[in-house]
C-alpha cells in the first residue's frame, strides 16, 4: 500500500531566500535548515517500504522528523525541535495516493526506550500466579486459532509457543517473577507489534536499537508481512543489514552526494559485514 507518494524538501535557493528575507543572525543553529540541502536531497519517492540509509549526521533522522511533523503524525516522545522547525516544514510539500490513516505514527528509539522503562516499572508490581499460566497454556495448546489480522499476531505466537513447549517450559517462559524475564529486546518488539496496526503509514527511526540479530530478523518478517498483507507503508531509517535486506525496499543512500538509490548489497555498511565474514570464513 502507498499512502504517501512523494515528499519534497526546500532547495538550497529556498533556504537562502529565507535567510536573506528574515535577516536573522542571532542563532547558533538554523536546524533543520542546511542539513538535507547539503546532501542535495530534494525529493523522496516512496514505495510500500522505503529506507533511508546513512551514517551519523547524514540527515536520515532529520528527514523522518520533518516528514512526521509536516504530516502531523502521532508520536509518543519529544524530539529535537528548533526555533526554525515549523518554518522549515512550511517550505516542504507532499502528495498522497490515499488519505493517510489517523493511526499513522512516527516511532523513534526514544519511544521504545520510554516504553521499556515503563514496562519495567509495571513488571515490578506484577505477580502472576502459576495457576493462571497453567490455564493459559491449556487454552492456547488446544485452541482452534486462525490469524485474521495484525491484532492476532501476539496470540499466534502464544499458540505456537504452547504447542511447541511442555507445560513446565511454557510456564517458566511466561512467568514474570522479575524484570529479567522480560528482556529489553522482547519489550522493544512488543512495542512495535502493539503500535503497528493494519492500514497505516509508519515512520521508523532505527528500529533495530535494543534488538538482537535474531529479534531484528523477527521484526523484518513482521514488517514484510505488514506491508504485504495488511495495508501498511513504511519509511525507515536504519543501519541494520537485516532490515536493509527487506524484500522490495527502495533504499536511499544519504552518504552519497547527491543522494542516490542503491541495492542493499551495494551499501558500505553491508559490504563491511560481508568482507569481515569472508575474511573469517574458515573459522566457522
Amino acid at each position: 500500500m502507498i499512502y504517501l507518494s512523494h515528499f519534497t524538501f526546500p532547495t538550497g535557493e529556498q533556504e537562502s531566500d529565507f535567510f536573506w528575507g528574515e535577516q536573522r543572525t542571532c542563532y547558533d543553529s538554523y536546524y533543520p535548515f542546511q542539513i538535507l540541502s547539503r546532501r542535495k536531497l530534494r525529493m523522496l519517492d516512496f514505495e510500500p517500504v522505503t529506507i533511508l540509509y546513512g551514517g551519523n549526521g547524514s540527515g536520515k533522522t532529520t528527514a523522518l522528523n520533518v516528514i512526521g511533523e509536516t504530516l502531523k503524525l502521532q508520536r509518543d516522545t519529544l524530539y529535537n525541535r528548533s526555533n526554525f522547525f515549523e518554518t522549515y516544514c512550511k517550505l516542504c510539500d507532499f502528495e498522497t495516493l490515499e488519505p493517510i490513516p489517523k493511526l499513522s505514527r512516527i516511532i523513534t528509539s526514544d519511544d521504545v526506550f520510554d516504553f521499556m522503562l515503563n514496562l519495567r516499572s509495571l513488571n515490578e508490581g506484577i505477580d502472576r500466579k502459576r495457576e493462571d499460566v497453567f490455564s493459559e497454556y491449556l487454552e492456547n495448546k488446544y485452541a482452534r486459532f486462525q490469524m485474521r489480522s495484525l491484532e492476532d499476531y501476539e496470540q499466534l505466537k502464544k499458540v505456537v509457543q504452547a504447542r511447541s513447549k511442555t507445560q513446565s517450559r511454557y510456564v517458566r517462559a511466561n512467568l514474570m517473577d522479575n524484570v529479567r524475564e522480560h528482556s529489553n529486546g522482547e519489550s522493544a518488539f512488543l512495542y512495535f507489534s502493539e503500535k503497528i496496526q493494519e492500514n497505516g503509514l509508519y515512520l521508523l527511526d532505527e528500529p533495530e536499537n535494543s534488538l538482537s540479530p535474531q529479534r531484528q530478523q523477527e521484526l523484518l518478517r513482521f514488517l514484510e508481512d505488514s506491508a504485504r498483507f495488511f495495508g501498511c507503508q513504511f519509511v525507515m531509517a536504519t543501519h541494520s543489514p537485516f532490515l536493509l535486506s527487506m524484500r522490495g525496499a527502495k533504499i536511499y543512500d544519504l552518504d552519497e552526494d547527491p543522494v542516490d538509490v542503491k541495492r542493499w548489497t551495494e551499501l558500505s555498511n553491508v559490504r563491511a559485514y560481508y568482507d569481515f565474514f569472508q575474511k573469517h570464513e574458515g573459522e566457522f
